[in-house]
């Protein structure tokens, strides 16, 4: 039995969710190998080599692939497939864009947005935003699946794989025109430690200040309910839940967040949950492992103010 895994980068470097997809990877049994496949990537095929686990690299050089656009990285992906009894990649936008055109192309059916390995056939998955966990059985000769990145731990940076050129040149009849990235001297939200996310009673975008000021104290990042950026407070790359982000930090804030379902879906995997609201009677509390019900305008420069 071999694995699959599709890394994610950004051509310079390896994305953390790809040693997490590792690690899910290493539950199932079997050699790990991974696809690098981007434009003047070896960098990333040289970071890649040392994730623990990983048997082998698989190194797909070409402008081609640069924008990592799923209509050509498909083909490249069922290419290198080969015997491989499981194809995996992060329930990222690109593993969500990718992967389902893969089984596609395989005429398989996809298991999506996996969280728990039960064996190499059967996995553990949320369904009904996160209110229930299904556990499917794939009877596929190859599993194509996306892995939740914030259900599993890194793999360790320990290894030494064989790297190994593969792949022919697939072209893509669509174009890559541009791309506008959010800059932000913060964490990334996705991989940060530390979150501290706003909702409905922050009230307006310019007390979003307050977070930051706390975030910037904790070296943290700051991310908002669906609510806060329904609303206009801020953009929507900072939304965590159901229709965001799916974040697990090691400590979670939730500054005047109700809590609803679909928020709670994209948080309550976080190991540490601290809910601050003046409603004591707030969801938010029945997850929360620490709870102040104090109004937010007083207790979170109280707190910046601590630290």
């Amino acid at each position: 039995m071999t694995i699959l895994v599709i890394a994610e980068h950004d051509n310079a470097s390896l994305k953390p969710e790809t040693a997490k997809v590792i690690n899910a990877a290493s539950q199932i049994g079997g050699d790990i190998h991974l696809l690098v496949a981007g434009s003047d990537c070896a960098a990333v095929a040289e970071e890649a080599k040392t994730l623990s686990g990983v048997a082998k690299v698989l190194l797909a050089d070409n402008a081609v692939y640069s924008a990592h656009l799923a209509q050509n990285l498909s083909k490249l992906v069922v290419e290198v497939a080969g015997d491989y009894s499981h194809i995996l990649a992060p329930a990222s936008s690109q593993g969500k864009d990718l992967l389902p055109r893969v089984a596609a192309l395989l005429d398989v059916a996809q298991l999506s947005d996996v969280v728990e390995v039960v064996d190499a056939d059967t996995f553990v998955r949320p369904v009904y935003a996160g209110n229930a966990m299904a556990t499917v059985q794939s009877l596929d000769d190859k599993k194509v699946m996306t892995v939740r990145p914030s259900a599993f731990d890194a793999a360790g940076n320990d290894g030494a794989a064989e790297l190994v050129a593969v792949g022919s040149v697939h072209e893509a009849s669509t174009e890559f025109v541009s791309q506008a990235l959010t800059e932000s001297e913060r964490p990334e939200l996705g991989s940060a430690g530390v979150i501290i996310s706003g909702g409905r009673g922050m009230g307006s975008g310019e007390n979003f200040e307050l977070l930051e000021a706390l975030a910037d104290k904790m070296g943290a990042a700051v991310g908002a309910s669906r609510a806060a950026v329904d609303a206009g407070f801020v953009p929507n790359d900072l939304q965590v839940g159901q229709t965001g982000k799916i974040v697990a930090p090691e400590l979670y804030i939730a500054v005047g967040i109700s809590g609803a379902i679909q928020h709670l879906a994209g948080m309550k995997d976080s190991k540490v949950i601290v809910a601050i609201n003046k409603d004591p009677d707030a969801p938010i509390f029945q997850v929360a492992d620490y709870g102040l019900t104090a109004d937010l305008f007083e207790a979170v420069p109280a707190l910046t103010k601590l630290i």
